[in-house]
């Protein structure tokens, strides 16, 4: 049986990053990256809202917290050195009658908790100056959330991967099965010809988003007792007219509700100028990304409290995307996990899972943390 340094399951954007960060921290490694599907961010990485987060509502002391708001200069950066189309152009979270000021005052208060400077509280005028055609009566201003070009970055991250002579990316290969011998990592997938194949290595970097908790059960944890059971949650996006896209000019978010799955049901735009609504949230049992479009009186009802310019027929079904969430349906919010199981007794096994908003900003963060935990090659 063949044997690498390192193996990568999973070719979603945190998967990309984690392995072009181990390649340049380990250049003589040899790293291998698995995906079942025919290209990277075939599921949540490519079916997202594309928005760079500044980190305000994540928990104190949170792996959220912390690598969103380290994340965001470093993506940016990336996307500086690299030519990815991103657009700065700033969030507004808004506050639709006085009773909400409250709301958005503790967001901003958390988000001066998490870090973040360059947060501003504005009043009705200020932000009928930003977005003249919205309802609102007083917003937090974060200038530092913006738009991506997520496949771009994923396309930037593939590039580094094959530019390493040691590093090659299987798409097509399935991992069907993981054991750990008490001295390297067996990993057993299915290849384009659908023949069974094995593969050794010394690391083991989980990155399977919405199958993550799968990899770790095949290890032998308790993905129940743990917190590492992955339960679907789907959100669908509805467009807004043309016309009415204009309107806007910027990211436009009411203040979530409590024990929301999201963030609720808010406003963002593309790099060619459509606006969005969305994402819903609700769990699911199965993988599939129809919208429905009975949903759509939902989406505008949400949206007109505060987008008091839209008519029904300006809003139609778009995309949809499936989250991998920790928490159930009872559950408070869960942090991500990213941690090194070796005191569960798999040395080398870095496990990634839960890894939802804002893995997308954070990318490049959990990538440095990945590389950190690899002590030897």
């Amino acid at each position: 049986m063949d044997k690498i340094d390192i193996i990568v399951i999973g070719a979603g954007v945190v998967g990309l990053a984690s392995a072009a960060e181990l390649g340049r921290k380990f250049p003589d490694a040899c790293i291998g990256v698995f995906d079942k599907e025919q290209q990277f961010g075939w599921h949540t990485s490519s079916r997202n809202s594309e928005v760079i987060h500044a980190g305000m509502y994540y928990p104190t002391g949170s792996l959220k917290a912390k690598l969103c708001v380290e994340g965001n200069p470093l993506l940016y950066e990336f996307c500086d050195k690299r030519h990815i189309p991103y657009q700065k152009m700033g969030k507004l979270i808004i506050a639709r009658e006085e009773s909400e000021i409250p709301l958005i005052e503790g967001i901003a208060k958390q988000g001066a908790t998490n870090g973040l400077t360059n947060l501003t509280l504005i009043d009705k005028a200020a932000v009928s100056r930003l977005e003249p055609h919205i309802t609102a009566v007083a917003a937090i201003h974060s200038p530092s959330t913006g738009i991506i070009d997520s496949h771009k970055l994923m396309a930037a991250c593939e590039a580094d991967i094959k530019a390493n002579d040691n590093a090659f990316i299987g798409y097509k290969h399935e991992i069907i099965g993981v054991e750990y011998t008490g001295k390297e990592y067996i990993v057993t997938f299915v290849g384009p010809d659908g023949q069974n194949d094995q593969l050794a290595c010394d690391w083991l970097v989980n990155c399977g988003g919405l199958w993550s908790d799968t990899i770790s059960g095949w290890l032998g944890l308790d993905t129940a007792e743990l917190g590492y059971k992955i339960y679907w949650v789907k959100g669908e996006y509805f467009s807004l007219s043309a016309a009415k896209s204009k309107l806007l000019n910027h990211l436009i978010y009411p203040p979530p509700l409590k024990a929301l799955k999201g963030l609720g049901i808010h406003v963002t735009k593309s790099l060619d100028g459509r606006a969005r609504l969305g994402p819903s949230a609700f769990y699911v049992d199965d993988i599939n990304y129809d919208v429905d479009a009975d949903h759509g009186d939902e989406f505008y009802q949400a949206a007109h409290t505060y987008l008091p310019f839209l008519n029904r027929d300006d809003v139609t079904p778009d995309m949809a995307g499936v989250r991998p969430k920790l928490q159930a349906p009872t559950d408070p919010v869960k942090d991500f996990v990213i941690r090194h199981e070796a005191d569960r007794g798999l040395p080398g096994y870095i496990n990634l899972t839960g890894i939802e908003s804002p893995g997308l900003t954070a990318s490049i963060a959990i990538g440095r943390m990945v590389a950190g935990f690899v002590d030897s090659i």
